[in-house]
């Protein structure tokens, strides 16, 4: 996502002024929405009157305490994220921190860097919470039935928009579950030619001998089985359009033929000699490199550049991560609906592993997996051990896998602690070493933990 459009609020509190005007200067940069408080009482004031998205404190201050302030946003702001800032890092105080509520905790110095990497993570969290507590609703962003609000989609509808009342033909480019029939919908149903019929061909589904006689009809007797003369898809479409969906399937042949049809606005029939006009629009799709097809020689360049007048790319699924949570919602609405199921709601961690999933097959992949999550799941809440297991490892791969041991000890003394209130005797006997060894581990740098 752009960074200029963020309008995220965020709060930063600190007591010292030249952090105070670091952080806010840098944070403006990036588009946000920021606000300064220089302790604790006045931070909670604006708070009372105005929501923030993320407050962002520093540990020690005078008076009120960062870990005071946390909690008591965390008891009174539940839809607000925190961050800890500090310049006295130990383990015991990250420990005491993520206990009370912050999402992220960063040591000073910070780079830039790891200052807005944290943030988008922690904003990433709140958006992710929000969703997961939403009750199910048709809300969703959708013109022209596509769900999403992302630049990407955006400029796909802006597209549609565009070359919907034209009869130009349209090459719809994008992997395959990727919405590419919706599209051409979208631009038929939003067209002068909407009364008239709109005809979807899939071309790889035809067998090549008789996608022909299928797309352009034939004449009785035209062959072995032609017992009537039966129109073609072409024909059928008169009026209004045809969508021939994976054009790259057809043979070099066809694809002759498809160029005589779009030059001369005419099919032959099967059997017949005799052309017949058509007015059909035509509209296609590919998900496949046409221009790397036709320097292999396996599609030919003058029907490429017919069909190529004007091309919408549709992005993939994995370069849509926060459509993916409205298109979650939509499909767990749209599927309780139909199976009399109470609507379900999808736990924080579900949320974060599907979002980050790699979707290889696109919006139709995620469709069958919600219908599937929404169908097998008894009660209704769906958790990380409800999805399917290729997901789960794969998110274990993600975030387990490529961190140092250091990292990965580090991060479970962390938690350990944190699940027993900091007491380090527990904490001891249930990571298996003393607490001389723990103490060590404790007292090792920062960097570390």
């Amino acid at each position: 996502m752009d960074n200029s459009v963020r309008k995220e609020q965020i709060l930063i509190v600190d007591d010292t002024p030249d952090t105070l005007e670091v952080l806010q200067r840098n944070l403006t940069s990036k588009g946000y929405r920021t606000f300064i408080a220089s302790n604790a009482a006045e931070a909670i004031h604006i708070l009372e009157t105005t929501p923030m998205d993320l407050i962002i404190t520093d540990f020690k201050m005078p008076g009120v305490s960062g870990l005071d302030l946390i909690r008591h946003v965390r008891e009174n702001f539940k839809n607000t994220e925190v961050m800890m800032i500090t310049g006295y890092p130990s383990v015991e105080g990250a420990v005491e921190a993520v206990k009370k509520g912050a999402e992220e905790y960063l040591v000073k110095p910070f780079t830039d860097e790891e200052l807005f990497t944290a943030v988008g993570r922690t904003l990433d969290k709140l958006r992710l919470r929000r969703i997961a507590k939403a009750p199910p609703s048709g809300g969703a962003y959708a013109p022209y039935g596509l769900i999403g609000d992302s630049e990407a989609m955006a400029r796909v509808r802006d597209s549609i928009a565009k070359v919907a009342s034209t009869s130009a033909t349209v090459l719809i480019a994008g992997e395959s579950g990727t919405g590419k029939e919706l599209v051409a919908r979208a631009i038929h149903y939003n067209s002068p030619r909407a009364s008239a019929p709109f005809v979807p061909v899939n071309c790889g589904a035809i067998p090549n001998e008789l996608l022909e006689s299928e797309l352009f009809g034939h004449i009785k007797g035209a062959f072995t089985g032609a017992t009537e003369t039966r129109a073609g898809f072409f024909q059928t479409a008169d009026g209004g359009s045809i969508f021939l969906d994976e054009i790259s399937e057809t043979s070099l042949s066809m694809q002759v033929k498809l160029l005589r049809v779009l030059q001369e606005k005419e099919v032959c029939m099967v059997g017949s000699s005799r052309p017949r006009k058509v007015d059909v629009r035509v509209l296609v799709s590919t998900n496949k490199d046409l221009l790397q097809l036709v320097k292999k020689g396996a599609f030919r360049e003058d029907l490429f550049f017919r069909i190529n007048v004007i091309t919408i790319e549709l992005p993939p699924l994995r370069e849509r991560e926060n459509d993916i949570l409205l298109l979650i919602r939509h499909f767990a609405t749209k599927f309780a609906e139909e199976s009399g199921k109470s609507p379900l709601q999808f736990s924080e961690e579900a949320l974060q592993i599907l979002q980050h999933y790699h979707w290889p097959g696109n919006i139709r992949e995620l469709e069958n997996v919600i219908q599937r999550l929404v169908l097998m799941t008894e009660g209704d809440l769906i958790a990380v051990p409800d999805l399917p297991s290729l997901m789960r490892f794969s998110a274990l791969r993600e975030t387990g896998l490529n961190r140092t041991l250091a990292e990965v000890e580090a991060d479970y003394i962390r938690n350990v602690l944190a699940s027993v209130d900091g007491n380090k005797t527990r904490a001891a006997q249930i990571l298996g070493i003393d607490r001389k060894t723990l103490r060590e581990k404790l007292q090792k740098p920062q960097k570390s933990f």
